[in-house]
């Protein structure tokens, strides 16, 4: 994750004032047409991204949008990744979030991939909830041959009408495929890959074609290369039009950069990181100057009494659900490294184990295999809450018990690895088994070991053998691990939610107590340079 621009903004921030950041501004090549008494105004954007359901966000960026509308039109915008991702959605199915979002008034928002996650269904009923206007011009009902949402949304803000594009990853056709097949294995939904980047001229051009005086777009593509090699940057060199992409899905900390469109003209990006760390504030000044910044929230004291009112009443429920003792831990439970990057998406971690040894139990498999990018927060020593568990593993994943051959594990572990030293969320983190990466070889497992329980020696894994794999649903049906497990015999599906699982082994298991065992990983991911 890029490094946070910190900037002392002080209470006064939240205004919009005439002169603010005219200097780092750059000029639009638009006439100003006919004047009218709001012309003189300048327009306010506030955008987030990857808010992960850090739900009590919502009441401090309306009241900054309030604030800022004493002097400027002022609206706000949301590029994906707002109904899972924490605690608050894992608990409610999205629910608490939506009933906040529904407050803000939000003049535009996008899907992420992880409004996915609760299914199709599910997240057309939220998205309804949240009743604002939905835009993403790449997803594809099968049946119909149609979009499921607008290719782009048109708000007049002042004089201007401004179209918000809204785009969503393709990637999230593999990380959530499952939402995209109905119960039959049918097929449902379709997410334009290859063709992303037409997908977005062609919404980007009918909007010009409309009359938008600007056009932002609402990307949740990200700034990292992935398996469909799709990314803001090369989105923007490759089309013309656009104005602003608003960029989330990467976490990315970008206050601003300029990159160049396909006619050379330039592009601001910009990214607010996650979990409402910063409010994104896109400035559009009467001349056509337009410039954004990141606003700490932190640096944020008043609140959207209306907003406020609807956060109150979920943590109040939320609260009540989460405080639940579970057990005590010696340990931090860890995901990131030293340096705060995804560790458990690049190598053991000591989470990952203790994770996958909660899968093993329940399901009394031999193995155990989980992707990496499904446990989702580190946790501290001391005791440990329902809420602490569930922010861990906060996701609607069921544990499952599969067989799969020898060869099917270690064409899986390969899969894994194979984007290593790049972050992933297939990372596989496991149990029963122990496997060795080999960072210069073309295939990077170069060895195989499957854990004896009774004697507790590894030997070498046997690939005609069958073996008994605990898992989660997420990696059966086709959302994680590559996909490789889809089509594999499941022996036992649906038997407890993965935070359940765990709450089971420390509970029953470990009775309680999480001890030094699991103070360091635990050597069953061996690196070979």
């Amino acid at each position: 994750m890029k490094q946070t621009l910190r900037r002392n903004f002080g209470a006064v921030v939240i205004m919009a004032t005439a002169s603010l950041l005219l200097s780092s501004c750059r000029v639009l090549d638009k006439g100003m047409g006919r004047y009218e008494a709001n012309a003189r105004k300048s327009i306010v954007v506030l955008y987030d991204n990857d808010v992960h359901c850090a739900i009590e966000g919502y009441q401090m960026a309306a009241g900054l949008r309030d604030a800022i509308q004493d002097t400027a039109f002022c609206i706000m915008v949301s590029s994906g990744d707002y109904l899972q991702g924490g605690t608050a959605g894992a608990i409610s199915s999205g629910q608490y979030v939506a009933d906040i979002m529904k407050t803000v008034d939000y003049a535009a928002i996008t899907l992420g991939n992880h409004e996915f996650d609760y299914g199709m269904t599910r997240m057309k009923e939220l998205l309804k909830d949240i009743g604002a206007p939905v835009t993403c011009c790449n997803l594809y009902s099968v049946e119909t041959g149609k979009k499921e949402y607008a290719s782009y949304v048109t708000k007049q803000v002042g004089n201007k009408n401004i179209a918000f594009v809204g785009a969503v990853t393709p990637t999230t056709l593999y990380t959530e495929a499952y939402s995209f097949y109905d119960k039959n294995d049918r097929q449902t939904h379709h997410l334009s890959e290859k063709n992303l980047y037409q997908e977005v001229q062609k919404a980007v051009n009918a909007a010009r074609q409309n009359g938008a005086d600007y056009v932002v777009l609402l990307s949740h593509i990200g700034e990292d290369d992935n398996i469909c090699h799709t990314m803001s940057h090369e989105l923007v060199k490759q089309t013309n039009g656009i104005d602003v992409v608003l960029d989330g899905h990467t976490h990315s900390v970008v206050p601003q950069v300029t990159e160049y469109n396909k006619d050379g003209k330039p592009v601001i990006i910009t990214q607010t990181g996650t979990k409402y760390a910063n409010v994104g504030k896109l400035l559009i000044k009467p001349d056509g100057k337009m410039c954004t910044e990141l606003i700490p929230m932190k640096s944020l004291t008043k609140k959207n009494t209306k907003v406020e009112a609807a956060t109150e009443k979920v943590m109040k429920e939320y609260n009540a659900k989460v405080q639940k003792h579970i057990c005590n831990s010696d340990v931090e439970l860890n995901i990131l490294d030293t340096k705060g990057k995804q560790a458990v998406r690049l190598r053991e971690v000591n989470a990952g184990d203790l994770v996958t040894d909660a899968y093993r139990y329940v399901t009394n498999a031999q193995i155990a295999i989980t992707n990496g990018g499904g446990i989702r927060t580190s946790l501290k020593s001391g005791d440990l809450t329902y809420g602490d568990i569930i922010a861990l593993l906060p996701y609607e994943n069921y544990v499952e018990i599969l067989e799969v051959k020898g060869q099917k594990i270690i064409d899986v572990l390969n899969a894994c690895t194979k984007f290593l030293p790049l972050e992933n969320g297939d990372f596989p983190q496991v149990s029963g088994i122990r496997y060795t990466i080999d960072m210069n070889a073309q295939q990077r497992v170069s060895k195989v070991e499957i854990l004896d329980e009774k004697t507790g020696k590894y030997s070498d894994i046997d690939p005609d053998a069958t073996y008994t794999l605990g898992t989660i649903d997420y990696c059966v049906t086709g959302g994680g691990l590559q996909t490789l497990l889809k089509n594999e015999k499941v022996v036992k599906q649906n038997i407890m939610l993965y935070s359940e699982a765990l709450i089971e082994y420390v509970t029953k298991k470990l009775d309680g107590h999480i001890g030094q065992e699991y103070a360091s990983p635990q050597g069953r991911i061996i690196f070979k340079q």
